[in-house]
């Protein structure tokens, strides 16, 4: 007999505007082109998470020879209330040969020609944000010349 069990439910949670330096490429790794992605900055907006991103952390992609991107982000929030909450953020970003083309040279492509999915994890040491050390986030995302936006939700 097969277990019911209720389907998660997804709830936003903020919005990530995240500022990138330029690519630092590091060359054939293992298991692909390696390449370090500075975070410096930027902006969360939503209902349970705003603030802004410190100048920290980075994007640890590996480009596999399939042409996926594997994304593997560490960074930081200081929320407008002065807690500061941990992100790793880890996923995938693919899509037509074109598309992810058009998205290296910095040109403006709609999100849904693409799939940039995330989970993340959060962590925080401020009483008030202890519910991000117990929730799990999934994101979706979308790569902007210069950033990277990424639209976080909380699994329920």
């Amino acid at each position: 007999m097969p277990a019911t069990f209720p389907v998660p439910t997804l709830t936003h949670v903020c919005d990530l505007f995240v500022d990138l330096d330029p690519i630092r490429d590091m060359g054939q790794g293992r298991a692909g082109q390696r390449r370090i992605i500075p975070i410096i900055g930027g902006q969360v907006t939503g209902p349970r998470l705003s603030g802004r991103i410190l100048n920290l952390g980075a994007d640890w992609q590996t480009i596999w020879s399939n042409g996926v991107a594997e994304l593997d982000t560490r960074y930081a929030i200081e929320t407008d209330d002065g807690a500061t909450v941990e992100i790793k953020n880890y996923g995938y970003r693919h899509g037509p040969a074109h598309v992810i083309a058009a998205i290296a040279r910095g040109e403006e492509v709609p999100q849904s020609d693409y799939y940039m999915r995330t989970h993340a994890r959060l962590e925080s040491g401020d009483p008030r944000y202890a519910w991000v050390n117990r929730t799990l986030f999934v994101g979706t995302g979308a790569r902007k010349a210069g950033q990277v936006v990424v639209s976080l939700f909380a699994v329920e």
